[in-house]
């Protein structure tokens, strides 16, 4: 074969192409192919070079497609009825307050330009039931401290879970049955309807109190529709709802359990037991993790009945989740970096094996660019300083 290029063959030295300006050597790891420009460098003859968009940060910045701001950070934090904060063991940095630290945490979250707080309770045992009652205490945990937060901070933008586990004596999401008819392997069903009836009743008295964002977390079906009929026909229209649409029976929820103590009881903490057992976990209302068009199904349905946000969690193990609801829906997606996620890279750092601003500015890069408008991480704080 005689064309460009073409090499004769030998034994060892060096060898001329037929090409000008190339030499070659029998040495492996000698540049056999490389051109040379007319200085005598060596030249790879393309146009394109993408790395040139890279070359400076001066450049990066410039083109940069996905820029995570504070603006676009949700900050949970979990609140107790005690006069002190206490730590969380399964996840340092991270606490359960009492109402003075909480509105310390919103006035610094502030501060660093997070405007927005979600509250999550851990509820003492003896307030418990299968009703969640408690819940719908006007002078309960979460109504008492949406109420200190919007007298100290009226420009702060207040988040509530609405979900029963916290006020369950069984730790569940909803009303349990007294017998196992249709119940999953033999054990008692978790009652759509009724639960649903408690949700608005929950999520009437948080807009009582002055929350801005209602976000449902239960996974009922139909819950949607009837907190947004029940808020809009009490005068509470504008109070928007972030709907939890894809919310998977994942394991990274453990460390979230143990801060509120909401875990599924085999026993009643009240020693209210019904005929049947309760579920051992969520997966009857929660999502299947195998499952994704499941996912589009929930969120038509939750936009059609008056979501205003849609949410999907856990965050990172299902970027393809939120970019399938980006992509499909006409609503933004909310995405949840869950206590899980948030133990995992704490731990690392916290070891020396991973650079914990470094990885933990790529996940939340990684939530915008699949398309999240706004994250709920407990790292809000320290990201937005990090942003800074």
């Amino acid at each position: 074969r005689r064309g460009r290029g073409f090499r004769r063959p030998c034994t060892g030295g060096t060898i001329l192409s037929r090409s000008p300006g190339r030499t070659f050597s029998s040495d492996p790891l000698a540049r056999v192919t490389m051109g040379q420009d007319v200085n005598g460098n060596a030249h790879v003859p393309q146009h394109q070079r993408p790395r040139r968009n890279r070359k400076t940060e001066a450049i990066r910045s410039m083109v940069r497609e996905t820029i995570v701001t504070p603006q676009n950070l949700v900050l949970p934090l979990f609140v107790h009825d005690k006069d002190k904060s206490e730590p969380i063991s399964a996840m340092p940095g991270c606490s359960r307050h009492s109402i003075d630290s909480l509105l310390k945490e919103v006035g610094e979250a502030l501060e660093l330009g997070v405007n927005h707080s979600v509250i999550f309770p851990k509820i003492a045992d003896n307030l418990k039931d299968n009703l969640g009652t408690a819940a719908m205490d006007p002078k309960g945990l979460v109504p008492t401290c949406v109420r200190a937060v919007k007298s100290k901070f009226p420009n702060a933008y207040m988040w509530t879970d609405v979900a029963l586990d916290p006020y369950s004596d069984r730790g569940h999401d909803g009303v349990l049955s007294n017998d196992s008819l249709h119940g999953d392997d033999g054990h008692a069903r978790i009652l759509n309807d009724l639960t649903v009836e408690q949700l608005c009743k929950q999520a009437l008295c948080h807009a009582q109190a002055g929350c801005d964002v209602i976000s449902p977390s239960d996974m009922m079906d139909g819950r949607v529709g009837a907190i947004r009929e029940t808020l809009d026909t009490h005068g509470y229209s504008d109070v928007s709802i972030v709907s939890y649409t894809a919310k998977y029976a994942s394991g990274f929820y453990g460390p979230f359990r143990e801060a509120l103590d909401s875990a599924p009881r085999a026993t009643s903490s009240q020693n209210q037991d019904t005929a049947a057992a309760p579920p051992p976990n969520k997966k009857t209302y929660q999502m299947d993790p195998a499952n994704k068009r499941e996912a589009l199904r929930e969120a038509l349905l939750d936009e059609q009945e008056g979501a205003d946000m849609l949410m999907v969690k856990p965050g990172l193990p299902y970027l393809d989740i939120i970019l399938l609801l980006k992509e499909e829906t006409q609503l933004p997606i909310a995405a949840y970096q869950v206590s899980g996620e948030y133990a995992m890279l704490k731990a690392a750092a916290l070891n020396g094996w991973i650079d914990e601003k470094a990885a933990v500015l790529e996940t939340l890069t990684c939530f915008k660019r699949a398309g999240a408008s706004c994250i709920l991480t407990y790292y809000a704080k320290d990201a937005a300083r990090w942003l800074r």
